[in-house]
């Protein structure tokens, strides 16, 4: 009879929304590729390492993923233990998907700037909240509108207006006279989400129901609409959190 393979457990610390949390490695014998893992119940996550695999190139991958885990922390079954996140110096936010530090340069720009997996502010630390929040809508806004027109444009349509809010009940809305609005706080979604939720608003454009062939047209427009809204109803509720 073959003896057991051995699974080695050790750990990890990673800093998310400027808490630490722990990180399970679990060297599987068994494993054939990297994967993360997280723990709703226990607010844990869980690395598991093929054998062989060099540990250094295991911990890029996870820090690569620090986005994913800042959404996992924020679904709604997490909802009771996740704090909110300020946009304060040194927190640590979702920007189109990717985890993003906020940091505060007092004889920098004020305009915030977006670097890497840093967001710069200048100017006092008093006025950090409010100007991340402006430059996070502006961005928002930016972004939606030109989704949204490229993806009335593919439809032979043309978008009234595109307003952003922080609405709490849905991700968009589109007026009979083809006004479309949508929450900023798509902001902090994955590209492909953002562009689903313009793909959507554009195609009431010419379906304003929900209609077979509305949905026909929202799937010309988006390659995967279906893994779209799957995000959004296990990761949506958690953008409320942040500001």
């Amino acid at each position: 009879m073959r003896a057991p393979q051995k699974i080695t457990l050790s750990t990890t610390e990673i800093e998310l929304g400027g808490q630490r949390h722990t990180v399970t490695l679990r060297q599987n014998p068994r494993a054939r590729r990297l994967s993360l893992r997280f723990d709703v119940a226990g607010q844990g996550f869980t690395l598991t390492i093929p054998p062989r695999f060099p540990l250094p190139r295991a911990l890029e991958f996870l820090d690569a993923h620090r986005g994913w885990m800042l959404t996992s922390l924020a679904r709604p079954a997490a909802q009771q233990a996740a704090q909110r996140v300020p946009f304060v110096p040194g927190a640590e936010i979702p920007i189109r998907g990717e985890a993003c530090v906020i940091r505060h340069d007092s004889n920098g720009s004020r305009q915030p700037r977006h670097e890497g997996r840093t967001l710069w502010v200048g100017g006092p630390a008093d006025r950090v909240p409010l100007r991340v929040k402006t430059w996070l809508h502006g961005e928002a806004a930016r972004q939606l509108s030109y989704a949204a027109e490229a993806y009335a444009f593919q439809l032979g349509k043309s978008v009234i207006s595109v307003t952003v809010r922080d609405t709490k009940s849905r991700w968009g809305s589109c007026t009979a006279k083809g006004s479309l609005n949508f929450s900023w706080r798509l902001i902090f979604a994955p590209p492909s989400v953002l562009d689903y939720v313009a793909a959507h608003e554009a195609a009431h454009l010419v379906e304003l129901n929900h209609s077979a062939r509305f949905w026909a047209l929202v799937a010309r427009l988006h390659p995967d609409p279906d893994a779209a809204q799957h995000w959004l109803k296990t990761y949506g509720t958690g953008l409320h959190r942040y500001g």
